[in-house]
């Protein structure tokens, strides 16, 4: 690609130290070699192994560092201040966006769908977190993604457990309504939505969790997605202004349901999504013509516009 020199040396940023390590680790490969392939001066910088002092070296920074310490503002707030271009969010969307919490408050008073929820401890009077959410639930950590530490619960006395199980992640734990359904991703590129994905994961799994996401082969990904062209649209507008009103930019996915009623019910937003064989980023991408080289060069490209 003879236009490459355009970027500079640009800093591959993957690996860090949040519990997503090693998929981040897949996914910065995929990207550096993808970027090479494209005649981009791109170099792989994992900032557990080297100080983000160095990163002054560089003229801008393609972000793949997945969960806490990248997916947060931190590296961002980092890459701001060297007045270097990044991909991806921002700091305050950032920031929003890996807070579970945050998100779903920020929504709610968007007035955008988006599951009911409690944050719970081990303190918590569980049989009003029931009587308000019902049965099934589903825990998750607040601040953590690849469904790190999430549980399902189908009974009163597995509550705790699956509570104590998540605080191993997070001091903040929170307790989802379950909605019964289908489960459908929106990617964005340019900061715009892509074709809806629907995902099917396997009888035995009980949802879409890290092995499903990372590790197993037989999740079924629906491109076209199963809903109506009407229906669609509706939910890619939906999600569109979700991932707006977090201020999210550029490049992301949101999780979405949709209930036996036909509601849509948002679930969270992805600022650093996975970028490996099995990530859906890609696979919406290529559904509209953009192979892997090109869906990365193009995420790369939007850092130009930050650096006028």
């Amino acid at each position: 690609m003879s236009n490459a020199a355009k970027f500079g040396k640009v800093a591959v940023l993957f690996g860090g130290k949040s519990a997503e390590r090693a998929v981040s680790l897949d996914s910065g490969q995929a990207v550096l070699e993808a970027l090479l392939r494209s005649g981009v001066q791109a170099e792989a910088f994992d900032p557990q192994d080297r100080s983000v002092t160095e990163l002054v070296g560089y003229d801008r920074a393609f972000i793949v560092l997945h969960g806490r310490g990248g997916e947060d503002g931190q590296i961002q707030g980092v890459l701001e201040w060297l007045n270097l271009p990044y991909t991806g969010t921002g700091v305050q969307g950032s920031a929003i966006g890996m807070d579970k919490v945050k998100t779903k408050q920020i929504w709610q008073g968007s007035d955008l769908p988006t599951a009911p929820y409690r944050i719970v401890t081990k303190d918590t009077d569980l049989d009003a977190v029931i009587a308000e959410l019902g049965l099934p639930v589903i825990i998750k950590p607040v601040h953590e993604g690849s469904s790190v530490g999430m549980s399902k619960v189908e009974k009163a006395e597995d509550f705790a457990a699956a509570i104590e199980k998540a605080t191993q992640h997070d001091a903040v734990v929170m307790a989802e309504k379950w909605i019964t359904g289908r489960e459908f991703t929106i990617s964005f590129l340019n900061g715009q939505p892509l074709p809806v994905i629907r995902l099917q994961p396997p009888a035995d799994v009980a949802f879409y969790d890290y092995e499903a996401k990372y590790q197993r082969n037989d999740v079924e990904y629906g491109i076209p997605c199963g809903l109506s062209e009407s229906e669609e649209k509706s939910l890619q507008a939906l999600c569109l202004r979700a991932f707006q009103a977090v201020g999210a930019e550029g490049w992301g996915r949101i999780d979405a349901m949709q209930d036996e009623q036909g509601n849509f019910w948002l679930l969270e937003v992805n600022t650093v999504p996975g970028m490996t064989s099995h990530s859906l980023v890609p696979k919406a991408a290529q559904a509209v013509g953009y192979n892997f080289d090109q869906l990365c060069v193009a995420i790369l490209e939007q850092t130009l516009a930050t650096s006028a």
